[in-house]
This record gives structure tokens, C-alpha cells and sequence, in this order.
């Protein structure tokens, strides 16, 4: 290759780049038809007996449901699927797997047969760029997705794929990731975070676990904030929550239930409405509180 040659390849490179996301955002015109804007979720999924259970956090996934438009396909990042680098499942049958212990088989026998689609996933990963995205053929759907999804659409009949959550990113990444789908949003997707606000196992007062709304009070503060926080759209805050003091410390011990919540936040535009439902603590470290932009 002469040097006239080799200059005019380096100068198309970062059209290059552009002509990539094009042709992604091709691909989902033609099979993604346009749609209004989707809302987006962040829904507080709790124990897995949630997935058998008739109780009022049920209920609030099913009114959820009822309140948007029935999505093509839905991308769960769920709070139990964390990986080195960022994953997203791509087969045509995910396998709903029972990742728990202690359980009575009732729960360890439910199935949630929603068919996959690795179209979206090939779409999801070309949206991210400068993300290092791997297709996945071995995951398929865990509780954190298909205990709430359940209730969402019964039938199993919205296709479902997942992102898993890469540990080694910081929530500023989290952050920046989540906001590259936001094209997703207007092609009929349901994009969906799962996890829980305030989760500190360790904390849990199993004594407690079936009194009504009962937080301590580090619970009470750090969920207080929290809210606070996303109804003023204080996200910086949010993504900063290792700076926000004891209480924070306490009810994230580890971030993975957490970062789901950024991901639903960065997809938020100007002047969306944001409402919380299913705002309730239980056994003492664990709240409910779910999220939705719209």
C-alpha cells in the first residue's frame, strides 16, 4: 500500500464507525418497526417466592404491565447475572434458570418458556460502542428477570433477552452503556432493570420478614435519599453513591442489586415523568421501591 493510499484508509476509519451504528440502526428499522417511546422499569424484585405468591408487590409488577403498551421484545439487566466484560443472551430458548437455594420445590418447578431473540441481541450489540460485547448461548433467563416478568406478561409471550452486569465497570460505565439503547426505546423494546434500591442481606431481620413496610433506620434514610434523588433527577448523586455516607454503605453493600437502577435512570430524556410504586421495605435491609420512566 503506497502512503497516498494509507492516509486516505486512516481518514474513512471514523466513518467507518459511523456507517456500523447506521447499519444497526438499519437493521432495527427493518425489523424493529417504529414506535412511540417505550417506558422504562426499574422494578424492586425481592425473594424469588415472589414468583408463586399473591401479594401486593405482584400486583404491582401486573398493573405495571397494564399501564404501557405491550413491547416487542424486552432486555432485562438483572441484579444475579454479573460477568467479566458485558454479555447478552442470544438464543432462540432461554432456559429459566432457578439460581437459589432453600426453596420449596413449588418455585424450583416453575418455568418461564418466553421465546429469546438473538436478532435484538445483535442489535444491542451494535448500539454499544466502544463496549466489547459478547453474544451469549448459555445463560438464559434468571429469577431476577422471569420472577417479575412472569406476572408482567403470563403468557410468555414477549420475547426476552438479557445483559448481564460487568463487575469490573464503574458505575460511571454502567452509566454511559445504558445510555447507547435508548434507541431501543422507540422501537417497541422494554428495556427493564432488575435489583432492589436498599439490599443488605447480611442485615436481614428474618424474625420481621412478614411485618409490613418494617426498614431500619439506615434503610429508611439511604431509601429516602434515594427517591429524592431520582425524583429531582439528581443522577450524578446516584451514580456517585460510594460519596452519599454510612447509610448508602450499608444498604449497597455490594453494587449488583444497585446498578441495575442506573441503567433505567440514564435512559431518561427531558420532561419524563417519574413514578414510584411498590414503595415498601421489608425484614428491615430490603425495599421494594420500583421505578417507572415514561
Amino acid at each position: 500500500m503506497n502512503r497516498k493510499h494509507f492516509l486516505r484508509t486512516m481518514a474513512l476509519l471514523p466513518l467507518a464507525g459511523v456507517a456500523t451504528k447506521l447499519g444497526a440502526l438499519q437493521t432495527m428499522t427493518d425489523t424493529f418497526t417504529p414506535t412511540d417511546k417505550m417506558p422504562v422499569l426499574f422494578l424492586g424484585h425481592g425473594s424469588p417466592m415472589n414468583a408463586i405468591e399473591e401479594n401486593e408487590f405482584v400486583q404491582g409488577f401486573r398493573n405495571a404491565a397494564k399501564g404501557i403498551p405491550k413491547p416487542k421484545a424486552i432486555i432485562c439487566i438483572s441484579a444475579h447475572w454479573e460477568t467479566k466484560g458485558t454479555m447478552v443472551t442470544a438464543m432462540e430458548m432461554p432456559r429459566t434458570i432457578h439460581d437459589f437455594g432453600g426453596f420449596p420445590k413449588e418455585l424450583f418447578a416453575v418455568e418461564y418458556p418466553a421465546k429469546g431473540s438473538p436478532e435484538l441481541a445483535r442489535m444491542t450489540r451494535d448500539l454499544l460502542t466502544g463496549t466489547d460485547v459478547h453474544l451469549d448461548d448459555r445463560w438464559g433467563l434468571d429469577h431476577g428477570a422471569w420472577s417479575v416478568i412472569k406476572h408482567m406478561y403470563p403468557d410468555a409471550d414477549v420475547p426476552v433477552i438479557q445483559m448481564s452486569i460487568d463487575y469490573t465497570a464503574s458505575p460511571e460505565r454502567h452509566y454511559e452503556i445504558a445510555r447507547q439503547l435508548a434507541a431501543l426505546r422507540r422501537k417497541g423494546v422494554l428495556i427493564i432493570g432488575s435489583g432492589n434500591m436498599v439490599h443488605n442481606l447480611g442485615a436481614v431481620d428474618w424474625q420481621n420478614f412478614d411485618k409490613d413496610n418494617y426498614a431500619y433506620d439506615w434503610a429508611l434514610e439511604a431509601n429516602g435519599k434515594m427517591k429524592d434523588f431520582i425524583l429531582n433527577g439528581n443522577h450524578k448523586a446516584l451514580v456517585e453513591f460510594r460519596k452519599q455516607g454510612r447509610a448508602f454503605d450499608l444498604a449497597i453493600p455490594s453494587p449488583e442489586h444497585y446498578l441495575p437502577l442506573l441503567y433505567v435512570l440514564a435512559l431518561q430524556e427531558k420532561n419524563e415523568a417519574t413514578d414510584l410504586f411498590n414503595d415498601k421495605a421489608v425484614a428491615g435491609s430490603l425495599t421494594m421501591t420500583s421505578v417507572k420512566i415514561s
